[in-house]
């Protein structure tokens, strides 16, 4: 087996780099990066593993972002093959991190490793930032590098992050925005007290219901032409002490909003409290801004990797902003154009995670090809 971009996949699936483990992954990819002539920056924190690279010093600035990290296995037995033990079958190459996103990894120094060689004087600069805590926290990971970047006034013009957005086959669905996630722990105090007796306490339950409906049935807001309305779901619900004679004293109701550019976090914030407040409620609620939501529109970027997809896999891609939220959101502060672009997602953080192995030199040509459009 030669195909360069499968080597290295597998090598880095070899490694059990669990979350917020790198287990030598960022080494690995560093001693490939040296003979290229990139300089590198260890920016680690509390037991986090976080590396820039940078070949270059000139604008345009094409960063490379992903994360060396990966999910806890799950039960061993149920897996066909060990998850840290690379296998192919039918097609697939398996092992936990094959499609999120140790391939992506592997793509991308391929791509670079071939477009500098056969440009070795191509103008701007290439950067790589990785972490190793993108699948945990993400306290001490790409946010912490952004930080650094920020400080010394580095911005940057082009991002890729290898997050796996296909969904059939690789390249049909490109993310150019994610929406805004906004967590509520919500506590409504009442009075416990015996059922039989309600009028000497204050059903909770009771009380939010109306509230609940209200939320329930709120329109936010009616997304734009990149986003879909904005949503709110709950998550946890619990109340009462386990005995159907006792009315509880407190309902604790956990949820999140997935939001658009079409609000904004304070304003969904305020309209919460003061419906709660409306409805009589006597409450108390601790707030989690998760991500704020990010667009990249239709321009250089989005369209190079439009025209890249149909060269080398011959598709028309989708640009979308549907899904969770990922390392993105940090990058998207300094980036002036940021977009992911990866394998397919089916399997993701499951069992028996996989990847075609036809989609690995796919992915580096993609990659290969989006820099010589932009880098020239």
């Amino acid at each position: 087996m030669s195909e360069p971009v499968r080597q290295l996949a597998e090598a880095l699936i070899a490694r059990a780099s669990v979350t917020p483990e790198d287990a030598g992954c960022l080494e690995l990819i560093a001693e490939r990066l040296k003979p290229l002539g990139f300089s590198f920056e260890r920016i680690d924190r509390n037991g986090t593993s976080n590396l820039w690279a940078r070949r270059g010093t000139t604008a345009p600035l094409m960063v490379l972002a992903g994360h060396t990290d990966v999910v806890p296995t799950g039960n061993l037995d149920a897996w066909t093959t060990p998850p840290f033990q690379p296998s192919e079958r039918d097609g697939k190459l398996y092992g936990r991190g094959a499609a999120d996103m140790k391939s992506s990894l592997a793509a991308f120094v391929v791509a670079v490793e071939q477009f500098v060689n056969e440009n070795p004087n191509h103008p701007g600069s290439i950067a790589f930032l990785l972490t190793s805590d993108e699948e945990g926290p993400a306290n001490d990971g790409t946010t912490i590098v952004v930080d650094a970047l920020k400080a010394r006034g580095e911005t940057i013009q082009y991002a890729i992050v290898g997050e796996p957005t296909s969904v059939n086959r690789c390249g049909d669905m490109i993310k150019n925005g994610r929406r805004g996630s906004l967590s509520g722990n919500l506590t409504i105090k009442g009075v416990q007290g015996h059922v039989a007796y309600p009028h000497l306490a204050r059903n909770p339950i009771h009380q939010f219901a109306p509230a609940l409906a209200e939320l329930s049935a709120t329109t936010w807001d009616n997304g734009n032409e990149y986003f879909p309305p904005t949503t709110w779901q709950i998550s946890n619900f619990n109340a009462g002490t386990g005995a159907t004679n006792v009315i509880p004293g407190t309902l604790n109701l956990k949820f999140n909003f997935r939001f658009s550019t079409a609000s904004t976090a304070d304003g969904l914030k305020q309209h919460v409290e003061d419906l709660l407040k409306r409805h009589g409620l006597e409450y108390s609620i601790e707030w989690t801004l998760g991500a704020k939501p990010f667009i990249t529109p239709e321009g250089p970027l989005a369209d190079a990797a439009r025209n890249a997809i149909k060269t080398v896999c011959g598709i028309d891609t989708e640009l979308s902003t549907t899904g969770g939220t990922s390392d993105a959101r940090f990058i998207a502060e300094i980036a002036e154009q940021i977009i992911e672009l990866g394998p397919v997602n089916a399997s993701i953080h499951m069992i028996d995670e996989h990847i075609d192995i036809k989609a690995l030199p796919e992915l580096a040509a993609v990659y290969k090809n989006i820099f010589s459009q932009l880098l020239k």
